[in-house]
């Protein structure tokens, strides 16, 4: 709990998103954060986040998108997750309102100027259960042994470092803990993922997929994924062939 006081301690002056529109791909291979060197780069394109936004929230409630997600992850009051790349909160208000007051809700992205706002968001609809932390390209940033569940959803595609990324993410997880994850089956350029390849990397790095299913309602594909036996060494992780 000391963990989550000091993250709710800071909630007020950040906020959160990767949710963008996906208009460019970003070079891969290139400026390559230090701490993720020891990580094989993707060997595919990366899409460029151009916008914290998906699709206004009015769009998204008409398709009931948040809470056919938040049924299928089987989110229940009292649990612990993280929203990554949460952009402008769509899911961090109604993840917070789902897991009650009993629940806490990490929301996490890259980008600061969208952290303030959803910071102003928490402060303005009172929201204690949310706390807001900055992570890195490479590194979500979450503390250790402390979710029961970790949302990415139509942000995965944007990803730089995929295999850091997966691979620093593991220790979060709590025991039986699941990572969630919502994507578009189409190519990166055009804000998605085949699930293929998704299958793909989160296999490279240990991650056993639990479950998946088609939904046109979500404008995707929702994954369930957890830790397998053991997590792969970062210099025996296989990149996968996108092709």
């Amino acid at each position: 709990m000391r963990v989550w006081r000091a993250l709710l301690a800071s909630a007020a002056a950040c906020g959160a998103a990767l949710l963008g529109g996906c208009d460019g791909l970003a070079p891969t291979g290139a400026d390559r954060p230090e701490s993720a060197t020891a990580f094989p780069a993707p060997d595919r394109p990366v899409a460029s986040v151009v916008s914290t936004q998906f699709s206004t929230e009015d769009d998204r409630d008409e398709r009931n998108e948040a809470q056919v997600v938040m049924d299928l992850a089987d989110i229940r009051p009292g649990m612990t997750v993280a929203d990554i790349g949460a952009g402008e909160g769509y899911y961090t208000v109604r993840l917070a309102e789902r897991v009650g007051a009993d629940g806490r809700v990490l929301a996490q992205d890259i980008s600061r100027e969208a952290l303030d706002r959803l910071g102003r968001r928490v402060e303005r609809e009172r929201l204690e259960n949310i706390s807001i932390k900055f992570g890195d390209t490479d590194n979500p940033q979450l503390p250790p042994d402390s979710f029961d569940r970790i949302f990415m959803v139509h942000m995965y595609h944007e990803v730089t470092e995929p295999y850091a990324f997966l691979w620093n993410m593991w220790p979060a997880l709590g025991s039986g803990g699941q990572i969630i994850v919502v994507e578009s089956d189409s190519p990166v350029g055009r804000h998605g993922l085949p699930h293929t390849v998704l299958f793909c990397e989160f296999e490279a790095v240990g991650y056993v997929l639990a479950e998946y299913i088609e939904r046109p309602d979500i404008k995707g594909y929702f994954a369930r994924f957890q830790r397998g036996p053991a997590r792969t060494a970062p210099d025996a992780i296989k990149v996968c062939d996108a092709g």
